[in-house]
C-alpha cells in the first residue's frame, strides 16, 4: 500500500535544511575549535565538498526510485536482502539515535540557562519532547511538516540577522594564527563535521510522499544544501572573527556569546531559542525519516509486517510509534554520546554502499531504471567518494569500526533467522549474475517491479491499453523488408495467440492493404483486421530499423502497430488508435523508438507515455 503524495518543495527543503542545522552549527564548533583554531573554516568547507558526490548519487537514485526508506531501498534493490537488512537497520538506528541526541541538546539548553538543573531532568525533558513529536507524527504528517517549515524559516532569518550583526564585530587578528595544527588533524575534524551535512538527504526516506519527485527531490536537496552550506560558512567565519580564541574554547554556545556582544541579553536569548529550534527540526525530521525506513523494511517483509501498516490518513503509525518509543528509551537509559559516534560510522558506511548501489544500477542497464536527474562525472566521483569515506571511517577509530562490524553480523543473523524465507523482490545484483547465463529470463520480475515504481512516480493509472501492451509481443526487425514478408511474420505471431489460421490472417492483412494503405503518415503504419471470435483483441508494436517497404510509399516504415480484434471490440479498437496517436505525437518519440536497445525498452516507451488515460 502506497503512502500519500503530499509534500512539495517548501516541505522537502524544510526537512533537509532542518536536519542539517543543529549541533553541527551550535555546539560542534566549540568542541573542535581547540584542535584546529581558525582553520575550522577550512574544515567546514572541505566537509561540504566531501558530501557533494553522495548528494548527487542520492538525487539520482531518489528520482529513479522514489520509495519510502531511501538508502535502505536503493541498497536492498541493488545488492539484495542481506545488504538490505544491514542498510535498513543501520539507517533506522542512525536516524533515531541522532534525533534522540538532538533532543538531549534541547534539554542541555535548559541546563545552560539554569545550571542547577540536574542531568536526569535534562533527559526527562528530552524524552518529553520525543513523546510530543511522536504524537505529532502519529496524528498528521501535515502538522509535523507545518511545524518544520515554520521553525526552519525562523531559524534561517535569525541566523541571517546574526551574520549581519556579528560581521561588524569581526576582527582580523582573531584569524591569526590561522593554522595551529597539521592537515591530518584538520581532516580528522572534517570527518566530525561531515556528518552534519548528512541531513540533506534525509528527504530520500520520505520520497514516496513527494509530489512530482523527479523535480522536487533534487531541487529541494540542492537548495537546502546550498543555503545551509552558505549559512554554515558565514556563521563560522563571523563567530571566529568576533570571538577571541580563549573565549571560543571556554563556551559550549559560542554563537550565543557573540550575539550577546552585539545585541545584549535579548540577542543571547534569541540565539539560544534558535539553537532549540535547530534541535527540534533535526529531531522532527529524524522521527519522520526513521519511521519510513522501518515501514519500508516491513513492506519487504524483512521485519514484522505490522510495522508496514498505514492508517486511514496514510501514516505508518506503528512505525512512528515504534521509532518514538525507541528514541525515548535511548534518551533515558543509553549513553548517547558513544552510540552517536557508532551511528556516524554506520552512516558513512551507508554512503559508501549507496555510491556502490548507483554503480550497480547504471552497470545493469535495467530498462526501467530511468532517473530524472543523473549524477554528473559518473563513475569517477562515486569511486572517489568510496575511497574518501573509507578514509573517514578509519579516522573514526577502532571501537566504532568494531561495533559497526558487530552490528553487521547481527543483521546477517537476523536475515537467516527471520527474513530469509519472507523477503520478497529481486535485486539488480542477482539480475546481473543471472543475465550472464539466461539473458532473456533473468530479470522479468525485477523489470516489472521497476516499471511499477516508474508508473507510481509519474502517477500513471493503468488502463486497458497499458494492459494490452504489457501482454503484447514486440516485433523488432532489422529490415529492410517487403510489407508482404512483414505480414507473413505478423500473421504467424497473431495466429499463435488468436487460434486463427496463419493464411487467414495473412489474407486479411493483404486485403485490408489493397482496400486502402495502412500507412498513416511518413514512417508509421497501423495495419488492422477483424478476426473471428468474441472479446478478442491483440496489439503488436513493431520497430523495423531499416524500414518496411509498402507499395506506393516513398519512405520506408520504421514504426507499426498491428491491431487484430473481434467485431465486438470495435469501440476499444478506436480507443487504441487514439492512444497510439497520442504516443507517436510525444516529443522525440521517433528518436527514442529507433534508439531503444531492447524490446523491454520499446515497451517502456509505450507504457510510460504521457497520454490521457481512462480512469
Amino acid at each position: 500500500m502506497a503512502l500519500k503524495k503530499q509534500l512539495g518543495l517548501i516541505e522537502i527543503f524544510s526537512i533537509a535544511a532542518g536536519a542539517m542545522i543543529s549541533s553541527g552549527l551550535f555546539i560542534l564548533p566549540a568542541v573542535v575549535f581547540g584542535k584546529v583554531g581558525p582553520a575550522i573554516i577550512i574544515a567546514y568547507i572541505l566537509a561540504g565538498v566531501m558530501y557533494i558526490p553522495t548528494m548527487f548519487t542520492k538525487a539520482e537514485l531518489s528520482t529513479a526510485m522514489p520509495k519510502a526508506g531511501g538508502e535502505y531501498f536503493y541498497i536492498m534493490k541493488s545488492m539484495g536482502p542481506i545488504a538490505g537488512v544491514f542498510a535498513g537497520f543501520a539507517n533506522w538506528l542512525a536516524l533515531s539515535l541522532k534525533s534522540a541526541f538532538a533532543l538531549v541538546g534541547i534539554g542541555a539548553l535548559f541546563q545552560l540557562l539554569n545550571p542547577s538543573v540536574p542531568y536526569t531532568e535534562v533527559k526527562f525533558i528530552a524524552a518529553g519532547f520525543a513523546f510530543i513529536f511522536m504524537l505529532l507524527n502519529l496524528s498528521s504528517i501535515k502538522g509535523a511538516i507545518r511545524l518544520q517549515v515554520i521553525l526552519v524559516m525562523s531559524l534561517i532569518v535569525i541566523l541571517g540577522i546574526y551574520i549581519l550583526g556579528g560581521v561588524r564585530f569581526s576582527q582580523v587578528e582573531h584569524y591569526s594564527p590561522f593554522f595551529i595544527s597539521n592537515w591530518r588533524v584538520i581532516f580528522g575534524v572534517t570527518g566530525m563535521i561531515f556528518i552534519s551535512y548528512g541531513g540533506v538527504t534525509k528527504i530520500d526516506s520520505v520520497a514516496e510522499e513527494v509530489k512530482n519527485p523527479g523535480k522536487i527531490i533534487p531541487l529541494g536537496m540542492f537548495l537546502a544544501f546550498g543555503i545551509v552550506y552558505i549559512l554554515y560558512l558565514s556563521v563560522i567565519t563571523v563567530t571566529v572573527g568576533a570571538l577571541p580564541s580563549a573565549e571560543f574554547q571556554k563556551t559550549l554556545m559560542p554563537l550565543s556569546l557573540v550575539a550577546k556582544s552585539f545585541g545584549g541579553l535579548p540577542a543571547e536569548i534569541i540565539l539560544s531559542l534558535a539553537a532549540a529550534f535547530a534541535f527540534i527540526t533535526t529531531a522532527n525530521a529524524g522521527i519522520l525519516s526513521a519511521s519510513r525506513v522501518s515501514f519500508a523494511m516491513s513492506r519487504d517483509r524483512l521485519i514484522p509486517e505490522p510495522l508496514g501498516k498505514i492508517s486511514k490518513n496514510k501514516i505508518p503509525q506503528i512505525s512512528v510509534l515504534f521509532t518514538g518509543i525507541f528514541m525515548m528509551i535511548a534518551i533515558l537509559f543509553l549513553r548517547l554520546e558513544q552510540l552517536v559516534k557508532v551511528a556516524s560510522t554506520m552512516m558513512i558506511l551507508l554512503f559508501i554502499m549507496v555510491n556502490i548501489a548507483l554503480m550497480i544500477m547504471r552497470h545493469s542497464k535495467i530498462t526501467y531504471y530511468k532517473p530524472v536527474f543523473k549524477a554528473p562525472f559518473y563513475p569517477y566521483i562515486q569511486i572517489f567518494s568510496v575511497f574518501l569515506y573509507l578514509f573517514l571511517i578509519i579516522e573514526m577509530g577502532t571501537i566504532s569500526i568494531l561495533l559497526t562490524g558487530g552490528f553487521f553480523l547481527l543483521g546477517v543473523v537476523w536475515y537467516f533467522i527471520f527474513a530469509r524465507k519472507r523477503a520478497r523482490g529481486s535485486s539488480v545484483f542477482a539480475y546481473i549474475v543471472k543475465r550472464a547465463g539466461a539473458k532473456e529470463i533473468a530479470g522479468k520480475d525485477l523489470e516489472k517491479e521497476m516499471m511499477e515504481i516508474l508508473r507510481e512516480r509519474e502517477e500513471i493509472i493503468e488502463d486497458r491499453f497499458d494492459k494490452e501492451i504489457m501482454s503484447a509481443e514486440i516485433l523488432d526487425l532489422e529490415g529492410p523488408i517487403d510489407f508482404k514478408e512483414f505480414f507473413k511474420i505478423a500473421s504467424q505471431k497473431i495466429s499463435k495467440k488468436a487460434g486463427v489460421g496463419v493464411e487467414e490472417i495473412y489474407n486479411e492483412l493483404i486485403n485490408r492493404e489493397k482496400t486502402s494503405s495502412t500507412v498513416i503518415k511518413s514512417g508509421l503504419a497501423i495495419p488492422h483486421i477483424i478476426i473471428p471470435g468474441e472479446k478478442v483483441f491483440f496489439i503488436m508494436p513493431v520497430r523495423c530499423r531499416w524500414g518496411i517497404l509498402f507499395e506506393n510509399e516513398q519512405e520506408a516504415v520504421n514504426t507499426a502497430f498491428v491491431l487484430a480484434g473481434s467485431i465486438d471490440e470495435r469501440k476499444f479498437h478506436l480507443k487504441a488508435l487514439m492512444a497510439i496517436a497520442q504516443i507517436i505525437q510525444e516529443e522525440n518519440f521517433e528518436s527514442k523508438w529507433l534508439g531503444a536497445t531492447s524490446k523491454e525498452e520499446l515497451k517502456s516507451i509505450l507504457l510510460l507515455s504521457r497520454r490521457a488515460r481512462e480512469k
